[in-house]
């Protein structure tokens, strides 16, 4: 469980490093409960401007 936390962490810390936030970035904890073998990280709802930085930033890191 607590690998799921630390991705989530991990996550969080790059998309802050970025400029952009997912307030609702979290563990789905309904998977704990589901077949999956690792539980679910729940990357939530987000506005459009969040949404087109996170684009932005995806499509500069694949130019790479």
């Amino acid at each position: 469980m607590d690998d799921v936390h630390d991705c989530v962490e991990g996550l969080r810390s790059a998309l802050k490093a970025n400029g952009i936030t997912l307030p609702s970035l979290g563990v789905d904890l309904p998977s704990f409960a589901g077949t999956y073998p690792p539980p679910l990280v729940a990357l939530g709802n987000c506005n459009m401007a969040t949404a087109r930085k996170l684009a932005e930033v995806l499509h500069k890191a694949a130019a790479r």
